[in-house]
């Protein structure tokens, strides 16, 4: 009886509420059960080769979504705007996470990245979780200045700044791809907030040409890419051997795929198939058609949270849901842009269906704050 009393207690509406956006809870659903199916398939060979158990990267995985739909419940409860007394410290918070990884003892590196930490045996991405923390201290920034972002002073140069030394402690991880969700991410939110466009068309003008220069010059992995993405038979057996194979993979797929489970590429052909290469192996084994419902259903999600931005009661809650629907949807495109060779690689997961506890956490803590704004809204359609 008193654990009855209890639930109720905690699932009931607050003052000015009314329920949360259905279609919105539908869409994350289906998108969370589909991820752990295919994670569970395109993973099953190298998680047998590397840990003798068909089910290591799902199960790891499950583990990890239950964990995030508890706190995305919990956060969901929060009135959204208590968040604004957290925008200090949760601008600390981002450059203290991104300070971690260049500790020794405490940072994993994978490759050429330094862009994890060891947590309790566990690996963690900081720079996930700096995407949530820098969006909520941006929103509370845009909200406080409001009417003086017009203004370079006022406007688009404490912006940079603050971007910038965000910016300079992940490209010296280096973690580009993550980087360019953010500032795409922050970049939104300052135009919807208030800002000048021509100040932001400008800035975008300029780094992107540093960063294309910079990439072009370098001799390191982020030019190859480029290079690869320029023409993919560069190096098809090094540099370039991860997009041909990807291409090979979404190719064979045809139509309507090989069928579920049947997927060729996965058996040690393609790189990272639990990870950034999962959308290959989806396309590979369940074809051209289907895989075009996967992104539909991606777009019917950005376009209910668009929504809900639309429908907020407040400049907060608007640049808080806009900003997550920017982050996951040039997160979507960059991964999968990357694998089909329409952009360069850039190493981002693939939002609900890649592996990585990390993103699925930061994820779905973030759609808990737009389920709150959700029952906060006017006029949702």
């Amino acid at each position: 009886m008193f654990f009855t009393k209890t639930i109720k207690k905690i699932l009931a509406l607050r003052k000015g509420e009314h329920e949360a956006d259905k279609s919105l809870l539908l869409a994350i659903g289906i998108l969370l059960i589909f991820g752990l199916v295919m994670l569970s398939s395109a993973s099953s060979v190298v998680s047998y080769a590397k840990y003798g158990n068909m089910y290591h990267y799902f199960y790891r995985q499950v583990i990890m979504v239950v964990i995030g739909l508890v706190g995305m419940f919990i956060i969901s409860k929060i009135d959204y705007h208590k968040w604004r007394h957290l925008a200090g410290a949760a601008l600390i918070a981002s450059i203290v996470l991104l300070l971690l990884v260049f500790i020794p003892g405490v940072r994993s590196d994978f490759g050429t990245a330094r862009s994890w930490i060891n947590v309790f045996g566990y690996s963690f991405q900081p720079s996930e979780l700096v995407k949530l923390t820098f969006l909520i201290y941006l929103a509370t920034w845009l909200e406080a200045k409001k009417g003086q972002l017009n203004s370079v002073s006022g406007g688009i140069i404490p912006f940079l700044v603050t971007l910038g030394v965000i910016g300079a402690l992940m490209a010296a991880q280096p973690d580009l791809g993550t980087f360019f969700v953010i500032s795409f991410m922050a970049t939104v939110v300052f135009f919807v907030g208030g800002g000048k466009f021509k100040h932001l068309l400008l800035t975008a003008i300029i780094a992107g040409l540093v960063l294309f220069l910079a990439l072009y010059a370098s001799s390191s992995y982020q030019s190859d890419r480029f290079k690869c993405y320029q023409n993919p038979n560069f190096d098809t057996q090094k540099e370039c051997y991860q997009i041909n194979q990807s291409l090979i993979a979404v190719g064979s797929g045809g139509i309507f795929g090989r069928g579920l489970g049947q997927s060729r590429q996965k058996f040690m052909y393609l790189p990272e198939v639990w990870g950034d290469s999962i959308f290959p192996i989806i396309a590979e084994e369940i074809g051209f058609v289907f895989s075009t419902f996967v992104l539909i259903l991606f777009l019917f999600l950005f376009y209910r949270i668009l929504q809900i931005a639309k429908a907020a009661p407040d400049i907060f809650g608007m640049s808080l849901a806009t900003g997550v629907v920017a982050w996951l949807s040039v997160q979507m495109f960059l991964n999968i842009g990357g694998q089909l060779n329409l952009i360069p690689m850039t190493g981002v997961p693939l939002p609900f269906i890649s592996a990585g506890g990390s993103s699925a956490l930061s994820v779905l803590i973030a759609l808990g704050i737009v389920i709150n704004i959700s029952k906060q809204t006017k006029n949702l359609k």
